[in-house]
């Protein structure tokens, strides 16, 4: 009966309530459809879509990038972080045993006060070997509360690594595609640049030869040098644009291999979803609940501090002034112990931290929240974003259409001398600008396809996930470690740090 109740005892002990309140999700007003619904939307949103833009180029990037880039490792290094952060708080819930060993010589002096005893030698040895244990009671689940709140917080910093692969994938595949409208850009203006540099020859030897006034040589110089002006504007953006994809794939600024044309790429399918399923999808919101998590636990913790602290501690041991019967039995030594340790008056100290902990708790709520709706926006936005920036490149394709018979007609109408070269570089000014800002209109169809299924999150980030997690990330600290050791540095003198999974 004795060991019965020792065992109920203790058994309450661990299992005792815990202060704070629990968890609760908080009620979502989630809407019931977008507010523009695709009709061909399909249930690809768990894919690798990047793929779908049939550019070998494009995945090699991307896929360099998941492996390279330093945001993602960062990411990587702080989830470890955290996993140790649990493994910590979660080891106060278990006894903790530790060993000491000691061993001394004295020798007391012969002019202090207290003099030396006769017959009792000046010099004496003392040596001790103890096991120490020492548990604290986690009866009100302070300890509890601690690991549920670091446990969310692991979660949240995977969330956050997900968050980060996320607008990674969709960073690369959008300076991509606005990588190539810029290079269709450019060539469209080097053959714009070709063309007028032949119709100015010509109007110069035209002028030579009395045909033409110096007036129209001008006129046709100004649209020379209007197609010229836009080349450099180009190249620098190209030159700048790949230096940011370079630091995207974890790289030294510098080209970027080119894959397919703008006009070859295949346009992505929309992928469907309800707003329900994005909440789920969506490794931001499921870190914004999670940081939700570990702010309503941590209210536990702070008012755990009310209550008293009880703790148990034990010792065994020997000690001995003779190393050779140290042990043995008449040198054992043990302890038992209890403490109670427990608040009175503080100050407003522990009330003070309560209030904190529900403040924060307070702010993680209003995140959370502020996160979705930031969500169902960007879907939205994504979802207008696409439809009618095809509308506007359908209407764009049929103004360059009439502007090619515009141009082609006032050239016609200038040869038979009917209208004036006017006519003619007017119309093709307007082609010029058309034929870019048709180029600009492609880039946007493909960057609002990108940021729908950005926006919508999916299975695929997980796929994209498995490619970062094939990097040996401890083998490469290491290798960039020993690149940073000077040559005049010893082998001996450096320190290999511990491999990490």
């Amino acid at each position: 009966m004795l060991r019965t109740g020792v065992f109920i005892s203790m058994t309450m002990i661990m299992t005792g309530c815990m202060v704070g309140p629990d968890y609760v999700k908080p009620e979502v007003d989630t809407p019931a459809h977008w507010r523009i619904e695709p009709g061909d939307a399909v249930g690809i949103v768990n894919t690798n879509w990047w793929q779908q833009f049939d550019d070998p180029v494009l995945d090699q990037l991307i896929q360099t990038s998941l492996k390279n880039n330093r945001d993602v490792r960062i990411a990587a290094a702080r989830v470890e972080e955290f996993a140790a952060r649990l493994n910590i708080t979660r080891s106060d819930l278990f006894p903790q045993v530790g060993y000491g060993a000691r061993a001394d010589r004295t020798q007391a002096s012969l002019e202090s006060g207290a003099g030396v005893v006769p017959g009792v030698p000046r010099t004496s040895d003392n040596f001790q070997a103890t096991l120490n244990v020492g548990w604290e009671l986690d009866i009100w689940g302070k300890i509890r509360r601690a690991s549920e709140a670091s446990r969310a917080s692991l979660l949240a910093a995977e969330e956050g690594r997900r968050t980060v692969i996320l607008s990674l994938v969709s960073a690369v595949a959008t300076s991509y595609v606005e990588l190539r409208s810029l290079d269709k850009q450019l060539e469209i203006a080097r053959e714009t640049l070709d063309t007028r540099a032949q119709s100015l020859q010509l109007f110069k030897l035209k002028f030579k030869g009395g045909v033409v006034s110096e007036l129209e040589v001008a006129q046709v110089r100004s649209e020379y040098e209007q197609a010229a002006v836009r080349i450099p504007v180009l190249e620098r953006q190209i030159a700048l644009l790949e230096n940011s994809l370079s630091v995207l794939l974890g790289q030294n600024p510098g080209p970027i291999p080119r894959g397919r044309t703008l006009d070859e790429m295949k346009l992505p399918l929309v992928p469907e979803g309800v707003p329900s399923q994005v909440l789920d999808r969506r490794p931001d919101v499921r870190r914004a609940e999670q940081n939700l998590i570990a702010a309503n636990a941590n209210i536990g913790v702070a008012k755990a501090q009310y209550f008293p602290t009880i703790s148990l501690t034990g010792l065994f041991g020997y000690a001995s002034s003779d190393l050779s019967t140290l042990a043995t039995e008449p040198a054992n030594t043990w302890n038992l112990g209890g403490q109670l340790l427990g608040p009175i008056f503080t100050g407003g100290r522990v009330s003070g931290q309560v209030q904190a902990t529900e403040a924060v708790q307070r702010q993680a709520l209003f995140q959370y929240l502020q996160t979705i709706q930031t969500v169902f926006r960007e879907v939205d936005d994504a979802l207008v974003s696409t439809q009618k920036s095809r509308e506007e490149l359908a209407a764009q394709g049929r103004r360059v259409a009439a502007l090619k018979d515009y141009a082609r007609l006032a050239m016609l109408n200038y040869n038979e001398g009917q209208v004036s070269y006017i006519e003619v570089l007017d119309s093709e000014r307007r082609l010029f600008d058309a034929e870019l800002l048709y180029t600009q209109n492609q880039n946007d169809v493909y960057t609002s396809l990108v940021s729908i299924y950005k926006a919508m999150g999916g299975g695929w980030i997980l796929n994209a996930e498995n490619v970062a997690n094939q990097v040996d990330y401890a083998a490469q600290n290491q290798s960039e470690q020993a690149k940073e050791v000077p040559d005049n540095m010893q082998a001996s003198d450096t320190e290999t740090p511990p491999a990490t999974q």
